[in-house]
Parts: structure tokens; sequence; C-alpha cells
């Protein structure tokens, strides 16, 4: 009797601690590492940047809160920013007018498309005509979202594929006026692979299932991905920006060979510094080859972010986390790339690829 008390105790205290507040989950758990290797906290950037990424959604950018984005942009050294949700019509040209009224240097803005009633008479050409009164307006690019290929659908009810003829003219104009057209197509592809314990994005589903997909959900991602490609093959005379490395900065030998058959494209990293991180040699070796087709890009507004960017791009430190501990458990590294390719990554590409930044602000 005197055994099973003493059990039933032993039972009743781990019941206790379970549910106790001393009760840790994996976001909590946040070891502090007992390797001693040098480290760099980088928290400006070495030269003066263009964030071809960025998200500023309607009165960020009124005139009260531009002189906050701006001091907060000459910390980190980010001389222009560009605002790629900058929509369209009137809305776009009223934020066009306050930046060039406050401060005309230091923004750019891409406009976007409404993609409602897409197959409705006089669709396409409503579309085209707007793309070029916005240019009119102020817009140097045309930004497309990832709801194009995933929950675009027209007026039959039908999902309007990336590479949908319909929108052909569309690219075409981009091309004409030499404005560039950054796309984001699908999302990484471990949202689409089964949620169990080989997925390296667990976590990430796990804390934000909304962003789990299937096959059919809407389609497989890797026929998202093909009619991208088929776009941007149908368009060679169309610069298009492959946002988040066009989801193959954990395959940059795949990148490579695409990029090898696509000379109208160049990438950014916004959001997936993570893998280059976690593979230095291999990213170094990249950035080398295409030091001419890589940009900054970040993709959201969160200044004390930057520095693990600027980290892995400037310095060779090692073993360092990341920023966002549900979107990547493992630990980073810097390339520690030259010079000579940082100039071209932060902003020479940039002013090539991208019309009407003022360049005064940029050493030679």
């Amino acid at each position: 009797m005197k055994h099973v008390l003493t059990l039933l105790a032993f039972v009743a205290t781990l019941q206790a601690l379970a549910q106790s507040d001393d009760k840790m989950d994996f976001e909590s758990y946040d070891p502090v590492s007992t390797l001693i290797v040098p480290g760099h906290q980088v928290t400006r950037a070495k030269f003066p940047f263009i964030d071809v990424h960025n998200h500023q959604w309607g009165n960020a950018m009124s005139p009260s809160n531009l002189k906050t984005l701006a001091a907060d942009m000459d910390k980190l050294n980010m001389q222009v920013m560009v605002n790629l949700s900058g929509g369209s019509g009137n809305g776009l040209k009223k934020m066009a007018g306050d930046v060039k009224a406050n401060y005309p240097n230091r923004f750019i803005i891409f406009a976007n498309i409404s993609f409602d009633n897409v197959g409705a008479p006089g669709w396409t050409e409503k579309a085209v005509r707007q793309l070029e009164t916005d240019v009119q307006n102020g817009a140097n690019g045309l930004k497309i979202f990832k709801d194009l290929g995933l929950n675009v659908k027209d007026v039959n009810g039908k999902r309007v594929t990336v590479d949908d003829a319909r929108l052909d003219p569309i690219w075409d104009k981009a091309g004409e006026l030499k404005i560039p057209v950054i796309i984001h197509t699908a999302d990484p592809k471990p949202f689409w692979d089964a949620e169990d314990e080989h997925n390296e994005r667990w976590l990430e589903i796990k804390t934000h299932p909304g962003r789990k997909r299937s096959a059919t959900d809407p389609a497989p991602w890797e026929t998202l991905i093909e009619e991208q490609h088929r776009l941007f093959m149908k368009h060679p005379n169309t610069t298009f920006i492959a946002a988040h490395f066009g989801w193959y900065a954990n395959n940059l030998n795949k990148l490579d060979s695409l990029l090898t058959r696509m000379p109208n494209v160049v990438v950014e990293f916004g959001a997936v510094i993570v893998e280059l991180g976690r593979q230095p040699k291999t990213a170094k070796k990249f950035f080398e080859k295409y030091q001419d087709r890589i940009l900054f890009g970040k993709d959201s507004w969160a200044p004390e972010e930057y520095t693990t960017y600027f980290r892995v791009l400037e310095t060779e430190d090692e073993y360092f986390p990341y920023h966002k501990k549900y979107h990547a458990f493992w630990r980073m590294y810097g390339m520690g790339l030259q010079d000579s390719i940082l100039k071209k990554v932060y902003y020479k590409n940039a002013l090539r690829i991208i019309p009407n930044i003022d360049r005064a602000g940029f050493p030679d």
C-alpha cells in the first residue's frame, strides 16, 4: 500500500508540473550557444542600399508618416525604398504626389493590377490602359502578388493561371514602358508537402496553418512554378524580377539553370536570406556568378530584422540565429561578399533595372 501511495504521489507531481506555468513550448526554448567564435552585429549596411521588396500600405506613406519612415531608413543606410503596394488609379497618384512633394529621392512606387472580372469584355484593354496611366502618374514598376495563380478566378469561376494568355498584353506593355515586373508565385514547396516529421517547415505550418497547401489547393506547386517560367519565356522583352529567388534559394543549381535559360529574369532574396545563410559557400559562388542579376529585397518592414541580411552578406560570422524561429530553426553563416559584389547587390543592379531612381545618393 505504501508503494502505491508513493507512486500516486509521483504521478500527481508530474501532472502538476505539466500543468504549471513552467511548461515551455518550442517558441520559448532559446538556449544560449556555448560556442565562442568571432561575431559582428551589423546594424547598418556597409553601402547605401535600395530595398526593392518592401510594403507600405495606404496611410503608411502619408506626409505625416514619411518623415519617420525616412529617419528609420537612414539608420539602416537604406537610401531608397521600393514600395510594391502602390495600388492603382487615384490612390497611386496621391501616394506618388505625397512622395514627390516630401521625399522625392527616397521612395519608388510600383503599381498593382486588379484582377477582378478577368475575361469580361474589354477587361484586358482596360488593364493595359490603367497601367499606362499609373506609370504616367509616377509608378516605376509593376508588382504581381501571389493571388495570381492561387486565388484569382475569371468571370466563369475558373482559376486564372500565371501564364494566362489574356494577361499577355499587360506584360508586353510593361516591356514597352521599360518598367520591371516583380512577381511572387506560389510559396515555399514544403507548404505543399506532407505535414509530418520530415517536413522542415513543420513549425511554420503548425503556427501558421493558413499557409498549408495541397495539390488541389489550388494546384500542385510544380504546376504553379512552371506557369511562371512559361510566362517569363513568352515575354523575352520584359524584365521580370522573380521574388524570393523564385523559391529556389534552397536549390541554387536549379536556379542557375533557369537564369541561364531566361536572360530577362533577375532575382531578389526577400524572406529567403535564411536559405542562403545556411549554405554560405554555395551561395557565395552563386552570387559571384550572378552578381549582375541579384537585387536586395527583404519583403516586410521590420527595421530590427535587417541586421540578419547585412550579416549574411557582409561578414564571415559563424552559427548565428535567424530572427524568426518558426520560420527557420537552423543557424546562419556569413558569405563575406567582396565590396564590388556588395555594391551591385545593394544598389547598382537596381539602378540599372528600375527607372527614375536618383543616383545622387550612391557612390560610383
